[in-house]
């Protein structure tokens, strides 16, 4: 008989405060092992001589996510203004009356030397992706991602995005940094060419000669 009632014992079942209190400290841990975070940074602008009177910057933008969304966990590439501008422009077209965020205005008078001028773009660059990453309507969007995580130049995102590449999307994202196709040469100059007598950005600024290798830079 003594064995038969150590057989059948159970635990004795949680009050009804305890489970509660049980089930609360379950579903608090599962939404914190869920919850997606995407984070991204602007910085390191580098200055890229074009020709002998033409310059221009482009930033640094490193992202790490824990996202299902995104083909690559880390990433760093090398955007431009105009290339912004571009993404700005596709993520308009496909949002319809989705009102998106503003970029930094361009500036007639933007200094390559005005240290505070190339941050406050930084600074302006990184609030335009934060929220553009916090919309999650617009990561449904390939540009973005080739935007954030390929090396290809606007023409090619736009023609891989179509479909119309020997590669695909993913492919594009994941050979980016092992010497699939780089940026293309771009023969126009947007606003931020300047004289390249009066470029430069003091010593915080490293001067590249347009088509070099871009050494890798750590987040």
């Amino acid at each position: 008989m003594s064995f038969i009632n150590h057989f059948w014992t159970f635990p004795r079942p949680l009050s009804g405060r305890s489970f509660v209190s049980t089930m609360d400290s379950v579903l608090h841990n599962l939404s914190v092992c869920q919850k997606e975070t995407i984070r991204v940074c602007v910085q390191n602008p580098r200055l890229w001589k074009d020709d002998l009177w033409y310059s221009h910057v482009d930033y640094e933008i490193c992202l790490q996510t824990n996202s299902m969304c995104f083909r690559k966990k880390t990433s760093c590439v090398r955007r431009r203004y105009s290339e912004f501008v571009w993404l700005r422009h596709c993520l308009e077209q496909n949002a319809l009356v989705m009102e998106l965020p503003k970029l930094p205005p361009r500036n007639p008078f933007f200094s390559l030397k005005n240290t505070e001028q190339v941050a406050q773009r930084m600074k302006g660059f990184q609030e335009f992706l934060e929220s553009v990453l916090h919309t999650t309507f617009l990561l449904s969007d390939s540009r973005l991602h080739l935007f954030l995580q390929s090396d290809l130049s606007i023409t090619r995102m736009s023609r891989c995005a179509f479909g119309k590449t020997k590669y695909t999307v993913a492919e594009a994202i994941q050979r980016s940094s092992s010497g699939f196709p780089t940026r293309l040469e771009e023969a126009t100059c947007d606003s931020d060419c300047e004289s390249s007598s009066s470029s430069g950005l003091g010593h915080s600024v490293d001067t590249q000669t347009r088509g070099s290798p871009v050494p890798s830079l750590e987040c």
